[in-house]
């Protein structure tokens, strides 16, 4: 029985570990694109998980909240703090410093 209990514990931090980095790849997609629209430029082309909650979406359904930050640079010389908020793999909101519009 308790094989059966690491089995399933093993399996459940390989489908975290798994959805966890899906969801970094997304933010870093939305980052990239959010800021070539604005004609910025993403910084380290990263970004960092600085929140994780559960949360319920629309339907009901219990999944994660992820708040992600990136630092992007509106004229090449500065850093600006920007952030990302995942609800699942949906995007919640994309918030940024402000910033000169090009």
């Amino acid at each position: 029985m308790i094989q059966i209990f690491f089995i399933f514990l093993i399996a459940l931090m390989i489908w975290f570990w798994y959805d966890t980095m899906q969801a970094r790849e997304q933010a870093v997609l939305l980052g990239k694109r959010h800021c070539q629209n604005d004609g910025l430029q993403l910084l380290d082309e990263t970004v960092s998980l600085s929140s994780l909650k559960v949360r319920r979406n629309r339907d009901g359904q219990m999944m994660f909240r992820r708040v992600y930050e990136f630092e992007f640079s509106d004229n090449g010389d500065n850093r600006r703090l920007g952030s990302i908020t995942l609800l699942g793999r949906h995007a919640e909101s994309v918030q940024l410093e402000p910033h000169l519009m090009q």
